[in-house]
């Protein structure tokens, strides 16, 4: 078996990868930004040379990010209805402008991990390391 292929076999590192996709970094080197404008994958990492153009993220971190946002804020509209009663436009206004700052904050963030993790798994045609 070549040096090359042992390469592509070797399991990446999740929890690294992970963590620098939430902080929109390659998951390979953790240097260079992952996007060039708010949504928008580099073709290649600037620091490491990555290919990072196979990513195919798809609905996945909107769902995510509903998912995560709807949790979040959906208990707490309820609780602070039923402590604090305050007036239905102030309520509305209040959590609208919460609910849209949250999913505009974690959309991002949630593309990032998407990428990280098929990056990790060599989803997508990650498979080869820029490297080999």
């Amino acid at each position: 078996m070549t040096l090359a292929a042992m390469t592509d076999l070797e399991e990446r590192p999740m929890k690294p990868a992970l963590l620098r996709g939430l902080r929109r970094r390659c998951p390979n080197c953790g240097e260079g930004h992952m996007f060039t404008g708010y949504l928008k994958v580099t073709d290649r990492c600037p620091s490491c040379q990555e290919e990072l153009s196979h990513h195919r993220a798809d609905d996945g971190p909107a769902y995510l990010t509903i998912l995560i946002v709807g949790h979040l804020m959906a208990p707490t509209i309820l609780w602070v209805f039923e402590k604090f009663r305050p007036e239905p436009l102030v309520l509305a206004t209040i959590f609208t402008v919460g609910c849209v700052a949250l999913s505009l904050y974690l959309l991002p963030r949630m593309k990032g991990l998407i990428v990280a993790i098929q990056w990790a798994k060599r989803m997508h045609g990650f498979g080869a390391s820029a490297s080999s």
